[in-house]
């Protein structure tokens, strides 16, 4: 179920733990994930994208093995906050995930990859290992970004 915001996504956990981060491309899925108290979030591993059946097994087995509670899926919107045929495929991609039966988060993913590349080019990271770990590390920023606002949100009343 895709939750309109992110105080409904918190209503429709089934108990607290664990959220994965996706970074949803064309040809790669970078799958992140945070502890079950929300603190930090890390990369955990980039899944090619083959049919739709096939990678959502694989994101099955991945939820399954690291007892995910939630999904925060990064919406790449235009930056003035439009959606694109882009959003328009995450969104679908977002929907088809209805079988792993987890509420699902999009949240905006602007700048993501981008700030993850500045980061590794800084760090002097070379272009392949770059090319090799952006995605997993694009899905963390996403899921930190998210999990700050999520613990910050006021108490329900």
């Amino acid at each position: 179920m895709i939750t309109s915001t992110p105080s409904e996504f918190i209503e429709a956990l089934a108990a607290p733990g664990k959220l994965a981060g996706l970074d949803v491309g064309t040809r790669t899925v970078g799958l992140a994930t945070c502890d079950a108290g929300w603190h930090f979030a890390g990369p955990a591993e980039t899944i090619g994208r083959t049919k739709f059946t096939a990678d959502l097994e694989r994101l099955r087995a991945f939820t399954v093995r690291e007892r995910i509670v939630g999904l925060v899926v990064g919406l790449p919107l235009n930056m003035d906050g439009s959606d694109s045929p882009r959003t328009q495929s995450v969104r679908a991609f977002a929907r088809n995930l209805a079988p792993l039966d987890l509420p699902v988060l999009l949240w905006d993913e602007r700048w993501s990859t981008q700030a993850v590349e500045r980061a590794m080019i800084d760090a002097d990271v070379s272009r392949a290992k770059r090319a090799e770990r952006v995605d997993a590390l694009a899905a963390a920023h996403i899921l930190q970004g998210a999990i700050d606002a999520l613990v910050n949100l006021p108490a329900p009343e």
